[in-house]
């Protein structure tokens, strides 16, 4: 699990981090593996693993350590940012952007169970605000699978609820739709690995 510290972030008054224990820190490779010589060929030239790609990994293990270093949690090719307060759906994402990254995009079921465990109420980069009334994730694919409460999505009273949230944590299918506007915590992601 993560430990929370306070910080101030730029925008958004008073807010925490996730900072991941050090069995996360290690795990998301927090040790230094320096740079390798990369092969040559024969003919003097490098192979295609040899310098321009070590340099790139490098590159790759710096970023994941800085998002680290700043409280995000790694999981599989992603890091992630669990807000400790609440903003709308749209505040949510402008934070989000602002640190390089985006709402969370559900890719895999191994992700929808990552993203339950915080047991919170938190909204997903995923909405219906296009002109075909579909769902579609902050990146523009629609929706193709989903995890979705039982009986929802509803628009419950007669609301436009255009945004999604995970409310049934304890349950595989966890998501709701609720109105925008309304203030939840949140769920960053930045893809730092292929």
């Amino acid at each position: 699990m993560a430990r929370a510290v306070r910080r101030e972030p730029a925008d958004f008054g008073m807010d925490y981090v996730n900072l991941p224990e050090p069995s996360v820190t290690m795990a998301a490779g927090g040790g230094d593996e320096g740079n390798r010589s990369a092969p040559v060929k024969s003919d003097g030239q490098t192979s295609p693993t040899g310098p321009a790609c070590s340099n790139e990994t490098v590159k790759q293990e710096q970023l994941i350590k800085r998002y680290i270093q700043r409280g995000w949690v790694r999981f599989h090719s992603s890091v992630y940012y669990i807000s400790f307060n609440r903003n709308t759906w749209q505040q949510s994402r402008r934070f989000c952007l602002q640190q390089g990254a985006d709402l969370v995009i559900i890719n895999t079921k191994e992700e929808q169970d990552f993203t339950r465990q915080f047991n919170r109420l938190t909204w997903l980069g995923l909405h219906n605000k296009t002109k075909t009334g579909n769902w579609t994730w902050v990146d523009g694919t629609p929706l193709t699978k989903s995890y979705w409460g039982p009986g929802e999505p509803n628009g419950f009273e007669g609301k436009m609820e255009n945004c999604v949230e995970i409310r049934f944590f304890e349950l595989e299918n966890s998501w709701n739709d609720i109105p925008c506007g309304d203030e939840n915590y949140w769920i960053c992601e930045k893809e730092v690995a292929p």
